[in-house]
């Protein structure tokens, strides 16, 4: 079968959908193809006996780019903030209050006085500081020169873990860590209700009210070219979509596949380095503690949070809480037996409450580190495959804005102007 579009999109997680949306408001044709039975990718959320458990902890930035994007395209969601109070910090086995504020700050057991004394300036003084020189410089460079103390150095470490999913502090720039601690600090993030099958059913249902074509179960094998220009997608099944201009909204070695001939995408596979976790989550009949919701660990890349403390994810009574290690292949260890000892510490007796019980050895949570090497978010490349005309890019590695869904989001608009912005795209079909 041969059919023509505007513009085919390959993939159909959140950017996908998003710069689908776009391209079918502003008139386009488009044709969306995802090559497993339903959209959504990492976005997705299982539905198990009235449990809604995403793929591993996922959390929302308010005031982030992914926000104003959904905001953009009328797609509706509720949630709430995690709670702050009753958080701990786990350290070198020891439970401990989380600092939040000067009060905690002054009864936390986690410091000693100089520590305590730092982290009071360090904790007003975060929100206030440049990004911008630190684009080029390794986290772990950026902790050792700006912190005294270790203790200091450890919990700010802690905060770009939790802020970025990242525990690669000699690659991922500084720069970029701060500004998304910044943006927690700031705004802070929501657990959504239902979990983030509600971004995707209201991205997918606004790409379909645009007039977007979507194919589940259509795996493009290969992206055509014609005269030095993208000209379509041949499908696995033998079907090829003609198109006036392709985007690819997938992983850099998928893009890379897909265009065989491309040293640009070649190049973009080879750099990236995915940013990954090993994931615990449970859902439970009960809670057997109604404290901690919320643990973070300060010498371990370790994280453990109740969602349904703020969230609607849970039959009444029940509860849902995810666990990770950030970038387990750095940590070493048995991340599994770590993160089943985290839970028994903060919620004894739990697994005589489970209902549903997933372990994830080693999620992709973002297709690749932003790097100090490559100067920042800056250095990640942009929507144009520069040796392709007609294809473009957008994921969560793709574009100068944001980490994470903010990434993907923020890109799949900028996809979206630059395809608009191609005056070859009247002509197409």
């Amino acid at each position: 079968m041969r059919t023509t579009k505007d513009v085919v999109v390959i993939g159909g997680g959140l950017a996908g959908l998003a710069a689908a949306a776009y391209l079918g408001r502003a008139g386009r044709s488009v044709a969306l193809v995802e090559k497993a039975h339903a959209p959504g990718g990492r976005a997705s959320t299982q539905e198990s006996h009235g449990f809604s458990l995403n793929l591993g902890a996922h959390a929302l930035y308010r005031g982030g780019a992914a926000h104003e994007v959904l905001r953009e395209l009328g797609v509706r969601f509720t949630g709430a903030a995690p709670s702050q109070s009753g958080a701990l910090a786990l350290d070198r086995g020891a439970l401990h209050t989380l600092p939040s504020g000067a009060l905690s700050l002054l009864t936390t057991g986690l410091f000693p006085l100089a520590a305590k004394i730092e982290m009071g300036r360090v904790l007003g003084s975060l929100a206030a500081a440049n990004p911008a020189p630190l684009a080029a410089v390794p986290v772990s460079a950026w902790l050792r020169d700006a912190f005294r103390t270790p203790e200091a150095r450890r919990f700010v470490g802690a905060l770009v873990r939790l802020s970025t999913y990242c525990a690669d502090d000699d690659r991922q720039s500084a720069g970029a860590a701060l500004a998304q601690v910044q943006l927690a600090l700031s705004h802070g993030v929501l657990y959504l209700d239902g979990g983030w099958r509600t971004l995707v059913a209201g991205l997918r249902d606004a790409a379909v009210a645009a007039g977007v074509e979507i194919l589940t179960g259509a795996r493009a094998a290969q992206i055509a070219a014609e005269g030095g220009a993208a000209s379509g997608v041949e499908l696995a099944n033998g079907d090829r979509l003609g198109a006036g201009a392709v985007l690819v909204a997938a992983s850099p070695r998928a893009a890379a596949a897909l265009v065989p001939a491309s040293a640009a995408l070649a190049a973009h596979a080879e750099r990236a380095v995915p940013v990954r976790a090993a994931c615990l989550d449970v859902a439970l009949s009960r809670l057997p503690r109604q404290r901690p919701g919320f643990v973070l660990g300060i010498d371990r890349p370790l994280y453990l949070s109740v969602h349904t403390d703020a969230a609607r994810l849970a039959p009444a009574g029940g509860a849902v809480i995810h666990t990770a290690q950030y970038s387990p292949e750095l940590a070493g260890g048995d991340p599994e037996r770590e993160l089943e000892d985290l839970l028994e510490r903060a919620q004894p007796g739990y697994r005589g409450a489970i209902v549903e019980r997933r372990f994830l050895p080693s999620l992709i949570v973002s297709n690749a580190v932003v790097t100090a090497e490559g100067g920042g978010p800056a250095g990640r490349p942009g929507a144009r495959v520069p040796d392709l005309d007609g294809l473009f890019l957008a994921g969560d590695w793709v574009g100068p804005t944001g980490m994470l869904a903010d990434a993907s989001l923020a890109s799949a608009r900028d996809a979206a102007r630059a395809i608009l912005s191609r005056r070859a795209l009247d002509r197409a079909a």
